[in-house]
């Protein structure tokens, strides 16, 4: 039997029993917009524990957690299958192009070359997951140099161009009001290898330093310099983030739990260190040995110690300042927004799981 076709409601309604009929697809979409952008995003985006974590360092004093977690194997324990690989590098731009590269996971990096990371990829590929160390950089000069308007017509050595030693160096000689360049009335800013450094102050090549634990500490146990800036004199409190701790944010957001461990064997690192002074420098020490081919004195040992705290604490009150101190530095054009450059979630999962307080992202984290 053939049934009768029901009457087609007028045009008016049809329109509006269409835009009815959207409002559900169109809810649903926008939940999965907002999906993305939010916690939930990661979650379905976690792929389980990785295969292998690649983490650069350097072989610097300023890295001590990075040297003894992977010395005592407190990296590797915590890691459990995930195959840890190691790469270290002089200066931080170094750094920057291997995680901008895809070539590293995470590195222990400076605060400056981690600004620049965030701002060269426009946000998108790294996030600040924890600190690793505050304090330990220093201006050391030859003897007779007491004051900043001495170095005009001298040589000043930083590690690398764009490196958080050159940027801090740079931003104090603008605040003192000294030029960069060259001729009598200028400072030569010039950027060498630490190794290099130290063999061209002995040399007379350079006559200043702006530089990390423990070559501020060979120049002035081994070539005679002295203290004209120790950094931490600059800053409130004495703390800033020499090392901190950067993830490439797609491995962040694929692998959230393999990055706990690395925080995980971190922390336990810090409160060794914290608990075994006298054994702790003797492990970063053979690390150093084993990756420079030689050891630090006992003295000059001590005395870049001495200048350093090892904490997991990003101190990410710090960072609109330094992101400023690049443009003044002339590093920069303009400070860099930093909104969502800090991810402290998993950090603060494993200081709670730890019982400590947690870390505060002071704005940095969305």
């Amino acid at each position: 039997m053939r049934l009768a076709a029901a009457p087609r409601p007028p045009r008016r309604t049809r329109a509006v029993l269409a835009v009815l009929a959207l409002v559900p697809l169109l809810t649903t979409l926008g939940a999965c917009s907002r999906a993305d952008r939010g916690p939930s995003a990661d979650a379905a985006s976690d792929r389980g524990p990785a295969a292998e974590l690649r983490l650069g360092y350097f072989p610097n004093v300023t890295h001590a957690s990075a040297l003894i977690g992977v010395d005592k194997e407190f990296f590797a324990r915590e890691l459990g299958s995930t195959k840890l690989t190691t790469q270290t590098f002089n200066a931080g731009p170094e750094e920057v192009s291997a995680l901008l590269g895809g070539s590293l996971d995470a590195g222990f990096i400076g605060s400056g070359p981690a600004i620049n990371a965030f701002a060269k990829s426009e946000g998108e590929a790294v996030r600040l997951v924890a600190g690793a160390t505050s304090g330990g950089a220093q201006l050391v000069v030859k003897p007779g140099i007491t004051a900043p308007e001495q170095l005009r017509g001298r040589v000043v050595a930083t590690p690398q161009l764009g490196n958080t030693q050159d940027v801090a160096l740079k931003k104090w000689l603008a605040d003192k009001g000294l030029a960069i360049g060259d001729g009598p009335d200028k400072v030569r800013v010039t950027n060498a290898d630490n190794p290099r450094t130290l063999e061209a102050f002995r040399g007379g090549e350079v006559d200043a330093a702006w530089l990390p634990e423990p070559w501020s500490s060979r120049l002035v146990l081994e070539a005679g310099a002295q203290v004209l800036v120790d950094e931490r004199d600059l800053w409130e409190g004495g703390q800033f983030p020499t090392t901190v701790l950067i993830v490439r944010t797609q491995f962040l957001r694929e692998h959230p739990k393999t990055v706990e461990a690395l925080l995980r064997g971190q922390l336990a690192a810090t409160e060794w260190a914290a608990g075994n002074q006298a054994e702790a420098r003797a492990v970063v020490n053979k690390q150093l040995e084993k990756l420079t081919g030689k050891a630090l004195s006992q003295p000059v040992l001590d005395r870049a110690f001495t200048n350093i705290q090892l904490t997991t604490d990003p101190l990410a009150r710090t960072f609109p300042r330094l992101a400023k101190d690049g443009v003044t530095a002339g590093v920069t054009r303009t400070a860099p927004e930093l909104a969502g450059f800090a991810d402290l979630r998993p950090l603060n999962t494993v200081l709670a799981a730890a019982g400590k307080p947690g870390a505060d992202a002071a704005g940095l984290q969305k």
